[in-house]
């Protein structure tokens, strides 16, 4: 994102866009749009201000809207909804932090993959709930969208992988792309199913 956001201004101004960009029918206060993309409220009145007055947005009294008859809305969805722009080692970095993430692996709004069951699958150990929660949030501010993601401790989804869980079969069997996946740990059974 910040090649985008030195492209376009601001980071701030990218997360905003794509808040919208992903969330066209939805109506926005500036208190929402201030907890989705985490952005200083100052910031975000001179964002929202700036993107009105080019069209990109719409203003309904106290509620903000993506604006369909924005004249370079396709060019702007590819550009930014289009994920590849995230790098996938931060996302990585960033996770391990929340404890021992043996696994982890993305899919769905990542791959633009609207059928996925989860965005992302974190397998680990001594995972922590509460860190696990603030980076899906900054993650979530990063993207635009909320994300559906699943986290199991590495014995369970070992159990539930060679019992044929459905959850976890509907996971591995929809296309993703694996971002970390520790040596130490044999996972040749995702790798073969993968």
């Amino acid at each position: 994102m910040e090649i985008l956001g030195k492209i376009l201004g601001s980071s701030a101004r990218v997360k905003i866009m794509r808040l919208f960009l992903l969330n066209p029918k939805n109506n926005f206060s500036k208190k929402d749009v201030v907890k989705k993309s985490l952005v200083n409220s100052n910031i975000i009145n001179r964002e929202l201000k700036l993107l009105a007055s080019i069209g990109f947005i719409k203003r309904h009294t106290n509620l903000w809207s993506f604006n369909h008859l924005f004249k370079y809305a396709v060019e702007f969805d590819k550009l930014l909804v289009n994920l590849n722009t995230l790098n996938k080692k931060n996302i990585a970095d960033n996770f391990k932090k929340t404890g021992l993430v043996k696994f982890l692996l993305i899919s769905g709004i990542f791959i633009n993959n609207k059928d996925s069951v989860v965005d992302l699958l974190i397998v680990g150990n001594k995972m922590n709930k509460a860190k696990i929660e603030r980076e899906i949030k900054k993650l979530e501010a990063e993207i635009g969208t909320e994300l559906v993601y699943a986290v199991f401790d590495t014995k369970e989804f070992i159990y539930r992988l060679d019992m044929y869980d459905k959850l976890v079969r509907d996971i591995i069997d929809f296309p993703h792309e694996v971002i970390l996946q520790a040596k130490e740990l044999n996972f040749s059974k995702v790798a073969r199913r993968v």
